[in-house]
């Protein structure tokens, strides 16, 4: 399945519930919950304990409004890129939430393959 041939509506229905189980997490502080859907070789590529540390210690990533606005999409090579509008309950200002999506041969389902704040 190439998720890029996709619209961004039915881009959106996956997505969408994704990054909404992604703030959760996160704000939850539950790092096990926040890469479950992580494709494996994101999590294989991930160096767990600097990675716990920053999901622990960061009060961005651990204030994220649950509200959020789709800005758009980029597709490139079987996978897409999802921007999200997203702000913090406790800092003021805006971020650039990144959410890569795409079809993981190993699980057979489409899994997160990058998410990110900036």
């Amino acid at each position: 399945m190439d998720i890029s041939k996709k619209t961004d509506d039915e881009i959106l229905e996956i997505a969408n519930p994704f990054w909404s189980h992604l703030i959760k997490a996160s704000n939850d502080g539950k790092y096990g919950e926040f890469v479950r859907h992580f494709a494996y070789s994101l999590i294989k590529g991930l160096n767990e304990i600097e990675v716990g540390k920053q999901f622990a210690n960061s009060e961005l990533t651990r204030n994220l409004s649950e509200s959020v606005e789709f800005l758009g999409t980029i597709r490139r090579d079987g996978y897409v890129t999802v921007l999200y509008r997203t702000r913090s309950k406790k800092r003021a200002g805006e971020w650039l939430g990144r959410l890569v999506l795409g079809f993981d041969e190993n699980a057979g389902e489409v899994k997160i393959f990058g998410a990110s704040i900036f």
